[in-house]
């Protein structure tokens, strides 16, 4: 009689929440690629108030000016005010900063929405093919023959079907991590389904909405978000690397991908046209990456102890 207050006394509900919140702070390097990501989506966001002007302006008069560069410009009223161009101009006499930090809204934008996207529809059809037997087979075949391709062929592939924009990379871009996606929450299923606890739940009659929904779905969260970090990585490397060849984002819409397709042919000359946007994008996909790590460790059970 004794023990029972004990065990009909529930456990707080912030316990696990807050032990995973411990763990990761306790990890430097997260916390480090965490706060550098804030810095990065900040600077997108305050991009018009840090100093910067109009990304697409044209003044031949001022081309590939080196970093530091001052010259006067006329404001809205008529009067001058000098500008430092802090990393200098490109060809077309555009002004490096304000376009690296306008393009690192495009970066995280196609980032977030790859990610979103690649693991809704593969969620989804991971679900399906590994607890529904019969569509198993069509769905895995799909999706074989998809990573039977190369990523970056069939990226290209993609956004030639479509008109150049936004839209057009981020379908050429989630097409290839779908299937990874699929694969990664099928095997969860497979083996989840099989756990007594989920055969119990069969047996008493739960629906099968309600079964995925409060067993299975469950057990995928830890896995799809660390998924998600590292898809959103290759997004941003996909998309420079689509916008390097010219099939990505267009060039009136500034992109670290197209700032460094515009400065390749002058590089020797004038590096600071792909030096600057080059670091920014290395930065930016190595904190999404080392933040994918210590996502994993914290995740992870089997990582939780060391």
């Amino acid at each position: 009689m004794s023990t029972e207050p004990a065990l009909l006394a529930p456990a707080p509900p912030s316990a696990p929440s807050a032990s995973l919140a411990w763990r990761l702070l306790r990890n430097p390097v997260a916390v480090a690629s965490a706060a550098l990501l804030v810095a990065m989506a900040l600077v997108g966001l305050l991009a018009p108030l840090l100093g910067t002007i109009d990304p697409a302006a044209i003044n031949p008069a001022t081309r590939n000016r080196p970093p530091g560069y001052e010259r006067t410009i006329r404001t809205d009223d008529g009067s001058t005010t000098p500008f430092r161009h802090r990393m200098g101009t490109d060809s077309l006499g555009r002004d490096v900063y304000s376009r690296v930090l306008y393009g690192a809204r495009v970066s995280l934008v196609i980032a977030v929405a790859v990610a979103a996207l690649a693991l809704a529809i593969g969620l989804l059809l991971g679900l399906t093919a590994g607890y529904i037997r019969p569509l198993d087979g069509p769905i895995m075949r799909l999706m074989d023959g998809l990573m039977a391709i190369p990523g970056i062929l069939l990226a290209i592939a993609v956004v030639s079907l479509f008109r150049a924009g936004l839209p057009a990379v981020i379908a050429a871009i989630v097409v290839p991590e779908i299937p990874r996606v699929v694969r990664l929450v099928r095997s969860i299923v497979l083996s989840v389904r099989e756990e007594p606890y989920v055969e119990a739940a069969i047996m008493a009659g739960t629906r099968l909405p309600l079964l995925m929904a409060r067993h299975i779905l469950p057990n995928t969260v830890a896995p799809l978000i660390v998924q998600g970090t590292f898809i959103a990585a290759s997004a941003i490397l996909v998309e420079a690397v689509l916008s390097f060849l010219g099939i990505g984002i267009p060039p009136e819409i500034p992109s670290w991908g197209n700032i460094m397709a515009e400065g390749r042919n002058l590089f020797r000359v004038y590096p600071h046209t792909i030096l600057y946007p080059g670091i920014f994008l290395g930065l930016t996909v190595l904190a999404v990456n080392m933040l994918g790590d210590g996502l994993r460790d914290t995740l992870d059970p089997k990582m939780a102890g060391r």
